[in-house]
C-alpha cells in the first residue's frame, strides 16, 4: 500500500512540476501592455480558469493528500519504534542505567603541588 501512494505521489510531483513550467505567467505580458494602449489588461480581471490551471490545482490536491498519507503510514509503522520511545522505555523501566558504568570517567587530581608561602 506504502509503495502504491509512494508512486501517485512521485506522479503528482512531476505532474506539478511540468505544468508549472508550461504554464504563462500573468506578468509575462507587462513589456508590451506599457505603451500598447492595453495597460487595462496588465491588473485586469482574469478570466475563468482554463485547464491548465484547474489540472495544475488537481496535482497539487493528490500531491497534499500523499503527503499526509505517507507522513501517518511512517509514524504508524508496526514494530519501528523510534530511537527517543525505546530509550525514554529503558529509562522508566529502570532496567539499563542512564548512563553505562563503564563509560564514567572519574576525574584526576592535579598533578602540581602547592606551595606554601
Amino acid at each position: 500500500m506504502e509503495k502504491l501512494v509512494l508512486v501517485i505521489h512521485v506522479l503528482a510531483a512531476v505532474g506539478v512540476i511540468g505544468l508549472v513550467l508550461l504554464q504563462h505567467g500573468k506578468g509575462a505580458d507587462m513589456g508590451a501592455s506599457f505603451g500598447s494602449g492595453a495597460s487595462g489588461s496588465l491588473f485586469g480581471v482574469s478570466g475563468s480558469s482554463n485547464f491548465m490551471s484547474r489540472a495544475t490545482a488537481a496535482f497539487v490536491v493528490v500531491f497534499f493528500a500523499t503527503s499526509l498519507t505517507l507522513a501517518y503510514m511512517a509514524s504508524n509503522k508496526a514494530g519501528d519504534a523510534s530511537v527517543v520511545k525505546t530509550q525514554a522505555a529503558k529509562i522508566m523501566d529502570n532496567k539499563s542505567p542512564a548512563v553505562p558504568a563503564a563509560d564514567v570517567v572519574k576525574p584526576e587530581a592535579p598533578a602540581t603541588e602547592v606551595v606554601p608561602k
